[in-house]
């Protein structure tokens, strides 16, 4: 008979509910496409100050980085590239003058990625000039272009993406015309559901994006979203980073109502801002093909050799040594303890959580206009009063049916905004999952050696030389990226993987630099003057030149004055276990057992009388 593990072993432990929430089905299934809409014109290959890269060489610098995270990251979705203003046209049957499809909207590869590089740095300003050319602009025949990509795919598309890459303000020179056309066909592509972000790059005179752009680009989604960013991009980093804000889709595992009293409910979203990543699963292929290797259970009857049907089978959990037997149903009802959602308990001052309470990354919990009309407001007004008064609200929280309900601690968080107005932090709740009685340990801490004052001050001048500033996302995880890397050299057919730096090693030079004479000088303090901190073995003793035996050591006697001060450093630890064995012997001190850390307490309670 089945065991009840082998069909219920979702949800059982804090990992598990992790992962299953990694992997969760969304609200708005399908894959999801990119298309980048890149100026070709003369202005966007002229270098900036101090051999700053081009524009273009940014863009495809920013292009590469994309098409390798959605290689690792999601390699269904569908990505384009697209390039206008060029002399020469390439687009089915040519009819789009000056637009010039590099990639239809498919899923990215190796190759694409190798494309990308060739049009990087002089080189590849060169062969862009050389395949595509700089010509005449209409921008708003390449979005009608980049509205036929759309319209041939015949893949159910969740969510549609078009990003324009232009250094220029004014793309057809002030012609009203062509103004009016692309006005045009961008209304029509949004209409269509497809989102039109502008990343503009810093020109000399500067980017007036209410010159034209204003018009075409579509509005924010929702609060959260950045919108029209008015200051054009001068850096590299800046463009890769306002590029991963806009082409990450921001998905909810889970929309709920959270019930602030009988009758009172407010839609919000939950949303991860923290999973741990690993690598993917190696894939089974058949070798005489290479073909992906699918993989089916059945259950047989061990005596009759029948297939099973699930109809056929029990659940049974072994209780005291007799098999508790019940069916799916019965299982499904006892699994069951409250519908999904969100419900407030109350509230609790913010000093009342503490650092050991948090059981996993946090949740983040952010309110659903469209599931609850009014939900934003009374949302903010709640966010607000927990911050003002400092306290946290306590729920509990259902994310699916059949699992189990956790208590959830909102603490509010208001919103964050840089010196050019982009939001660092969004305002809402994260929500900390709290332990039950059942998963609080009562732990025997053992009795150590108390440090002295000296040692403790020492200390704190050591901390106080090594402290930095730490943020998480500064570091990346050098195993995931060492295999990627690798990954990446392989299918680029590189000769050697590209080097990465490991930014997890301390920087030794650098800390020695900071400490100085500190350091010596609290191993002065704490460890005995024979201490080696190499760990290096002791010499061989020599044999002893009389008949053979090994050379005894005379017998070492402490004063007592000398013992008192390893009681007050807490060093008596450092001594052997003869020599303690001795001391005791030598100042009459009696004990019941022959354990070091009973002869240290023995010694202590002697000499504080």
């Amino acid at each position: 008979m089945a065991q009840w593990n082998d069909y219920h072993h979702e949800d059982e432990d804090v990992d598990g509910e992790e992962r299953d929430e990694s992997g969760v089905d969304y609200k708005s299934t399908g894959r999801d496409s990119l298309v980048f809409l890149v100026d070709a014109s003369k202005e966007m290959f002229i270098k900036g100050e101090d051999e700053e890269p081009s524009p273009f060489d940014m863009t495809m610098q920013c292009v590469r980085s994309v098409y390798t995270s959605k290689i690792i990251s999601s390699d269904k979705d569908l990505v384009a590239l697209v390039f206008y203003g060029t002399e020469q046209s390439k687009n089915p049957r040519n009819s789009f003058k000056h637009v010039y499809i590099y990639h239809d909207l498919d899923s990215p590869g190796a190759r694409r990625v190798q494309d990308v590089d060739g049009l990087r740095g002089e080189k590849g300003a060169q062969v862009a000039g050389e395949t595509m050319g700089s010509g005449n602009t209409n921008l708003g025949e390449a979005l009608w272009c980049c509205s036929n990509l759309y319209s041939d795919i015949k893949l159910r598309l969740s969510h549609k993406r078009l990003m324009i890459f232009t250094c220029r303000d004014t793309p057809h020179g002030g012609d009203s015309e062509r103004d009016r056309q692309a006005r045009t066909k961008a209304s029509d592509l949004k209409e269509t559901g497809v989102v039109i972000d502008l990343m503009h790059l810093m020109k000399p005179d500067g980017f007036d994006v209410s010159l034209f752009f204003c018009d075409v680009v579509s509005p924010p989604e929702d609060e959260a979203e950045l919108g029209l960013q008015m200051e054009p991009c001068g850096k590299l980093e800046d463009l890769q980073k306002r590029v991963r804000a806009k082409e990450m889709k921001k998905r909810s595992v889970a929309r709920l109502n959270l019930c602030l009293g009988e009758g009172m409910n407010v839609a919000v979203g939950v949303y991860i801002t923290a999973l741990q990543s690993r690598k993917p699963n190696a894939i089974k292929l058949y070798r005489d093909n290479n073909e992906p290797v699918h993989t089916k259970t059945r259950l047989y009857h061990t005596q009759t050799g029948s297939l099973l049907l699930p109809s056929d089978t029990k659940r049974v959990q072994v209780y005291a040594g007799r098999q508790i037997v019940m069916e799916k149903d019965e299982v499904d009802v006892i699994k069951k303890f409250s519908d999904p959602g969100l419900e407030l308990i109350g509230f609790k001052p913010m000093e009342r959580l503490k650092l050991h309470h948090h059981l996993r990354s946090a949740v983040f919990i952010y309110p659903e206009e469209e599931m609850v009309t009014g939900s934003a407001c009374v949302f903010t007004a709640l966010l607000r009063r927990c911050s003002v008064r400092n306290v946290f609200a306590l729920c509990k929280y259902t994310r699916i049916r059949n699992s189990p309900p956790r208590f959830l601690a909102l603490v509010p968080q208001r919103e964050e905004v840089d010196d050019g107005q982009a939001q660092i932090a969004a305002p809402g709740f994260h929500g900390i999952f709290l332990p039950y009685a059942d998963d609080i340990r009562t732990l025997d801490t053992p009795q150590l050696p108390t440090a002295s004052e000296p040692q403790v001050d020492k200390m704190k001048e050591i901390v106080h030389k090594l402290r930095f500033k730490y943020r998480s996302d500064a570091f990346e995880n050098p195993v995931l990226q060492q295999h990627y890397r690798n990954l990446e050299a392989l299918a680029l057919d590189l000769m050697a993987p590209e080097h990465i730096e490991d930014h997890t090693m301390p920087n030794v030079n650098m800390m020695d630099q900071r400490l100085g004479s500190l350091a010596q000088e609290f191993r002065d303090l704490v460890y005995p003057a024979d201490y080696n901190p190499e760990g290096k073995t002791a010499p061989k003793r020599k044999p002893a030149e009389a008949a053979g035996g090994a050379e005894k050591k005379p017998k070492v006697e402490m004063s007592e004055d000398e013992l008192r001060g390893h009681v007050q450093k807490g060093t008596l630890g450092k001594l052997t276990v003869p020599v303690l064995k001795d001391a005791c012997k030598q100042f009459g001190v009696k004990v019941t057992g022959t354990k070091k850390q009973e002869l240290i307490d023995a010694l202590t309670a002697q000499l504080t009388k």
